[in-house]
């Protein structure tokens, strides 16, 4: 398994514990330090809820902020959960109104017999708007988040005011990593195997994160059938609406990772070249997944554009 592993994703796998956080390799301009904001954050956890959608799904999801504040909803990457924007969500302003959702299929949400296509993730998103009675709203999306992101804008264009795309590029379509992983993921059957599991998270990290993040991302994933493992992976697989990014006209900011083993920065570079007003930050030494592994430096870039886009 660990060859396998090895093969799939040719990252160092995680060591655990605390991490430095230096400047990404385009800095970006001065935005406020965390420490002159802490007046604005609130000790309090973020409300957990649950909501019927129009699209036959029930989504549970975290929601925290002023319910006066721009909404911003986080979209999570593959077999993922709201849980994946722990080190994130207490850092962000109480001046936003953040959501952080489980998508259909993935942590505490309902888990349909179909459909899981990027259409039918991002027909949630919009259904869950209007659930909530948000006109529209930014959205944060991480690796398989990213693409329903994407999808939202280009469908539903009229809900989107921004985008913030991490660990990302313009399609998984013919992605060498996926389709290996795909030959992986298609020999599981119930239950997808917990070392597995295990080895799959670690290994999309090149930075140390918290040991109990790590068992909270393997837990979450673990409560993921591995049909919906299957289904998910084929629907990412399947679109490739790149031809279409041009489309997109709101602003959008790109975070990646220089490290990252599923999309390298070439393809991270085409994502932003695609795009009629993107912003582009790269973290040296980073891998896929940059909100976990330098949290507090991801959380200053992404609310100084938050802050730019919905003023």
């Amino acid at each position: 398994m660990k060859t396998l592993l090895a093969a799939l994703l040719t990252l160092p796998l995680l060591a655990c514990g605390p991490a430095s956080e230096p400047a990404p390799t385009e800095t970006p301009a001065p935005s406020e330090a965390l420490t002159e904001q802490s007046s604005e954050l609130s000790s309090t956890a973020p409300r957990e809820r649950s909501v019927r959608l129009r699209t036959g799904v029930t989504l549970r999801y975290v929601e925290q902020g002023s319910r006066n504040g721009p909404a911003v909803v986080f979209l999570h990457g593959y077999t993922d959960s709201h849980h994946t924007w722990d080190l994130n969500l207490s850092l962000f302003s109480r001046d936003f109104h953040i959501y952080a959702l489980d998508q259909r299929g993935h942590g505490d949400s309902t888990r349909p017999v179909c459909c899981y296509t990027q259409q039918s993730f991002a027909a949630d998103v919009a259904a869950f708007l209007d659930a909530v009675g948000e006109r529209d709203a930014i959205l944060v999306g991480h690796s398989m988040g990213s693409f329903i992101a994407q999808q939202v804008a280009l469908d539903f264009p009229r809900r989107v005011e921004a985008l913030v795309l991490v660990g990302s590029a313009p399609t998984v379509a013919g992605n060498e990593v996926a389709l290996f992983l795909k030959s992986v993921v298609d020999e599981q059957v119930g239950t997808v195997d917990p070392v597995f599991v295990r080895e799959f998270q670690s290994s999309t990290f090149v930075r140390p994160v918290p040991a109990s993040y790590l068992d909270t991302l393997v837990s979450e994933s673990l409560k993921v059938p591995a049909r919906v493992w299957q289904d998910t992976l084929d629907g990412m697989l399947a679109e490739d609406h790149s031809s279409r990014l041009r489309h997109i006209r709101v602003p959008v900011l790109v975070v990646g990772g220089d490290q990252d083993g599923f999309f390298p920065v070439a393809q991270q570079q085409a994502l932003v070249n695609a795009l009629p007003d993107a912003r582009y930050i790269l973290y040296s030494n980073t891998g896929h997944a940059p909100h976990a592994e330098l949290p507090q430096t991801f959380v200053r870039d992404v609310s100084q554009f938050l802050r730019r886009v919905s003023r």
